[in-house]
């Protein structure tokens, strides 16, 4: 994203566009491939190779593909020390297994490039160029120190040194040409993606401040007649009451609250005005006005302020619409399949603000809660919710709308169920339906103490 003064979260985070389930699955791949690679070996080309070091090597891949399955959702999008560590076990799994089949002899070692390739386009220039070095030394220490292939004779494969220097030269330049070529194409299509953002933002704005215009000038076009009536006549008040002081000043009064307002409808009519008073709000008062459109569809929403953890006062938050629109997403998303009820609980600390929206309905499909947040996402629908929501689609382009805009604001995001979803003891009024979990530090939305009640000014004309 483009940095602003009024931007509250860091302005690129590139690591997130890689998400942990799409480097799981190229990883079963290499392995699937490292296998059948030695097998070949073995029993094709009679090769002599120590299948216990391979087996130590190929089984940490396989026992860290299993813990990252099973453990993380399956919509995980990994951090950028995340990212690194997962490409810096494959350049180093990928070494291992090179150093005990003949280093650089290895053909296969040119695969070393894949993750270098990946770290350039997924990672900031401070990650890639830490992979890229790591790769650059153990290719080195591969061409210096490895254990020679030998056939099932006990011949050992040799090749001659300018063509192991020759195969190290590859290596290491196809990491600095394919680290910076990716690097940079990526940075290219990144930059201009945000150009356009930027200028859809920016045409958009500037409809808003066009429609914003239009209204202002119609509303001066209707009331300049009744306002130049009221000034002539309050002009030839003052005139004719010059011998009643107290009624000449109630003319003169109204005379100038006539200027008064033209002087309003000019300065509208120019640019429009910021008012700073909108700027933020008390942390209940924006989460009503997140929930207030679906207050009135037939369901209870409660708003239950849980308080402080630690006696500090209700803060005060920016109003930014990513948080209105993301908050109004998902109440609408717990309207939509509740029974009767949501619960928005609202508690606060020095450190941090969470908020949890409940219902009592029947809770996130398990064949869907770890993908909550992908679009375009679909599953099988009963005929009970074909029948609750019979033109709802379920693609989850809501739900990715608000965890994108949440996100973006610095919120962490969960998904869980109150109860088992096939628990024949539901009932409406329990809390055992959907539950989302937003948490902030306070610092990203909150308000510094002291400021909500400073004094702001004038308000300003907006910028363009």
């Amino acid at each position: 994203m483009f940095e602003t003064k009024d931007d509250l979260i860091p302005v690129e985070r590139r690591s997130d566009w890689v998400r942990l389930r799409t480097l799981v699955a190229v990883r079963w791949i290499a392995i699937f491939g490292q296998i059948a690679s030695i097998l070949v070996a073995i029993f094709l080309f009679n090769l002599h190779l120590e299948i216990g070091f391979f087996a130590i090597v190929i089984g940490a891949s396989v026992i860290l593909n299993i813990v990252a399955s099973f453990v993380y959702p399956e919509n995980t999008r990994l951090s950028e020390r995340g990212a690194t560590l997962m490409l810096l076990f494959d350049i180093t799994q990928l070494s291992a297994l090179l150093y005990f089949s003949g280093g650089l002899t290895n053909p296969f070692s040119v695969l070393i490039l894949a993750p270098v390739s990946i770290s350039a386009s997924a990672l900031r220039p401070k990650s890639s160029i830490f992979n890229g070095a790591v790769a650059i030394t153990f290719v080195t220490l591969l061409a210096l120190f490895h254990v020679p292939l030998h056939m099932a004779d006990g011949a050992e494969l040799i090749i001659p040194d300018i063509f192991l220097f020759g195969n190290w030269a590859a290596i290491v330049i196809g990491v600095l040409f394919l680290g910076v070529f990716s690097w940079r194409v990526t940075s290219e299509i990144h930059t201009m993606s945000q150009a356009l953002l930027a200028t859809q933002m920016a045409l958009t704005r500037e409809q808003k401040l066009t429609d914003i215009g239009g209204v202002v000038a119609a509303a001066a076009h209707e009331l300049g007649t009744p306002l130049a009536t009221i000034k002539l006549v309050s002009s030839e008040l003052v005139d004719d009451l010059k011998d009643h002081d107290l009624l000449r000043e109630d003319a003169q009064l109204i005379n100038e609250q006539a200027d008064r307002c033209r002087d309003i409808l000019h300065s509208m009519g120019q640019a429009g005005k910021d008012d700073l008073h909108m700027r933020f709000a008390p942390l209940q008062a924006v989460i009503e006005e997140a929930a207030q459109p679906h207050t009135s569809r037939g369901k209870t929403v409660n708003l239950e302020v849980l308080g402080s953890e630690d006696g500090s006062e209700q803060p005060y938050v920016y109003r930014r619409p990513e948080i209105i629109h993301g908050m109004r997403n998902l109440i609408q998303n717990a309207v939509d399949f509740c029974e009767t009820t949501v619960w928005v609980d609202i508690l606060w600390s020095k450190r941090r603000i969470t908020l949890r929206i409940i219902d009592d309905g029947a809770g996130f499909p398990p064949s869907v809660i770890g993908r909550i947040g992908d679009p375009f996402m679909r599953h099988r629908r009963s005929e009970k919710e074909v029948e609750k929501r019979p033109g709802y689609k379920g693609m989850g382009l809501g739900l990715f709308i608000a965890k994108t805009l949440l996100e973006r604001t610095g919120a962490e995001m969960s998904f869980a169920n109150g109860s088992d979803r096939h628990d024949m003891h539901l009932h409406a009024g329990r809390r055992s339906g959907a539950i989302v979990e937003l948490s902030w530090r306070r610092d990203l939305i909150g308000v510094p103490e002291g400021e909500q009640n400073k004094a702001l000014g004038e308000n300003t004309p907006l910028k363009a």
